[in-house]
């Protein structure tokens, strides 16, 4: 779907391959782009870094890098002193799972796109190859557009912002085409959920396995530094 050029969009953006590509499709689409980029005080912070290579490459209008010390809070691998899990994507929710973490970044998304003006939203969600987080589902998307109508001034005035999962539906070698055909470097994203100290992937945890099943799926050289290969 194509808008004015004169429209703009809110990407949540992480700075890992999947916000990349949501990022560049919506700049297909048309729309003037701000970036938010939450520092929620995460393990893999050099993830931050990757976010503002991403910003600059998709030529944002404004890239906001809010800190939000979720680590307060604990619960999660990524915020807390728990061992990332490295033995393989497993049925159960893992432990990297931050709790609500997609319900708090998107209202303040929501936020940020209301005092622009912005009548879409973009998140890189994926509900195929993922690690069973449950504010990934499209269920979730489609309950938060709802609450979204109802929660905003934008809303109540008849004119809802749209969250836009455009990766919903994508396996990750999917997503890794689409980074190709867009013409977005791969290599400037950021996948590990724990980066080894000299600022490689590891190789082992389940990020860095999907990233790397992604490429070797879609045929496409995989440009990613492992610690170990996975």
């Amino acid at each position: 779907m194509s808008h004015q050029s004169n429209s703009f969009a809110v990407i949540l953006l992480s700075g890992g391959l999947d916000s990349m590509v949501a990022g560049g499709l919506a700049r297909e689409a048309g729309h003037r782009l701000f970036a938010l980029t939450i520092d929620y005080n995460q393990r893999h912070r050099v993830e931050l870094q990757a976010a503002t290579r991403v910003a600059s490459a998709l030529n944002v209008m404004s890239h906001i890098v809010l800190p939000l010390d979720l680590s307060a809070f604990g619960g999660s691998a990524l915020t807390a002193d728990i061992a990332v899990p490295k033995g393989g994507v497993g049925a159960d929710i893992p432990v990297t799972y931050v709790p609500a973490r997609n319900t708090i970044f998107l209202s303040l998304t929501l936020g940020f796109a209301e005092v622009t003006g912005a009548q879409d939203i973009y998140i890189g969600v994926n509900a195929l190859d993922y690690s069973g987080y449950p504010d990934c589902r499209p269920e979730f998307i489609e309950a938060f557009q709802a609450m979204a109508a109802l929660a905003t001034k934008a809303g109540v005035e008849g004119k809802p912002v749209r969250i836009n999962a455009p990766l919903q539906h994508m396996s990750k070698a999917d997503i890794v085409r689409e980074a190709d055909r867009l013409g977005l470097d791969a290599g400037m994203s950021w996948s590990c959920y724990d980066p080894t100290p000299d600022g490689l992937h590891c190789g082992s945890c389940d990020s860095c396995r999907l990233r790397a099943k992604g490429f070797e799926e879609a045929g496409l050289p995989d440009p990613t530094r492992y610690a170990v290969k996975p």
